[in-house]
């Protein structure tokens, strides 16, 4: 299974399992990181941290650290 990390630019993926643990877990699902949501990948900053997806109709900057923890498909 793929997490945020390794999809590709402008491809859909669907979200199968946030990994994250305690409030980290809490903040991400009441921005809308939850199972079976729709994502994209739309950039990285230059150093590659954070990225920015797209997610319910608006974009979300995520630090790698939390994005190699979800777990998508697609």
């Amino acid at each position: 299974m793929k997490t945020l990390l390794d999809l590709e630019y402008n491809k859909a993926a669907v979200i199968k399992d946030v990994g994250v643990k305690d409030a980290t877990k809490r903040r991400l699902l009441d921005l809308g990181l939850t199972k079976g949501a729709s994502v994209v990948l739309k950039g990285k900053a230059p150093l590659g941290d954070p990225i920015l997806i797209g997610l319910r109709g608006f974009d979300l900057a995520l630090r790698k650290s939390d994005a190699a923890k979800i777990l998508v498909e697609g």
